[in-house]
């Protein structure tokens, strides 16, 4: 009994966090998005090609999260915007705590929008609410179409399915069909974007989503 006290100690901790998140981007009209997927789907490439769109439009700034290095943060400072690099030391996700912690390395009233990457996994991310408007799944044409039956979590929370790496559909064997009913059969209410952060494909229908949703919380 001792241990399941303290488990619940802990996610009622967590969940009072990602409420206190939530109010402080509300108060500051800071659009909020978590991209979660596996190692390796492109998650990074799909935020330079983001950032690159929207920056000429809305301040947006970059939490990395990982479980150890900086590589993708010095990626993504390039492209001019700030970023805060967030190691969990092991931790497979980022959650409200120590997302909160480390808001203060940025200026939220300097920024329209913030973009957090979280820490390659396909299942711990899911389970962690930041207090983000929204939850996006990236899912690679190279991972196998089996994706959202073996890891139904991760489809079930997002809002939105990036099938990345499309440029690579002649070289692989992936059923997009297959894909895009199992993941849907999770979230009726999910989009999904057929996307390659390679060539561009696919991309503008995304840039024209984000658009929208960071519009509506601006106008909140």
């Amino acid at each position: 009994m001792h241990d399941i006290a303290v488990k619940e100690d802990i996610l009622a901790s967590l969940e009072e966090a990602a409420a206190h998140n939530r109010e402080h981007f509300r108060d500051h009209r800071l659009y909020v998005a978590n991209l979660m997927s596996g190692p390796g789907a492109g998650k990074t490439a799909l935020l330079e090609r983001t950032i690159d769109a929207l920056a000429g439009r809305y301040r947006i700034g970059v939490v990395e999260g990982d479980v150890q290095g900086s590589e993708d943060a010095v990626r993504i400072a390039r492209h001019g915007v700030p970023v805060v690099q967030i190691n969990t030391g092991g931790a497979c996700h980022l959650d409200a705590r120590l997302l909160h912690r480390h808001l203060g390395a940025l200026d939220l009233d300097a920024l329209d929008v913030l973009l957090v990457e979280n820490v390659g996994n396909l299942v711990c991310p899911a389970e962690f609410d930041l207090g983000e408007h929204d939850k996006i799944m990236v899912l690679s044409v190279t991972e196998g179409a089996d994706k959202p039956s073996k890891y139904p979590v991760m489809f079930h929370v997002s809002r939105v399915l990036l099938l990345n790496k499309v440029d690579l559909l002649p070289h692989v064997d992936f059923d997009l069909a297959r894909a895009e009913r199992d993941a849907r059969a999770l979230n009726l209410d999910l989009e999904v974007f057929r996307v390659s952060a390679r060539t561009g494909e696919g991309l503008e229908a995304w840039f024209r989503w984000l658009d929208a949703r960071i519009q509506r919380t601006q106008a909140l």
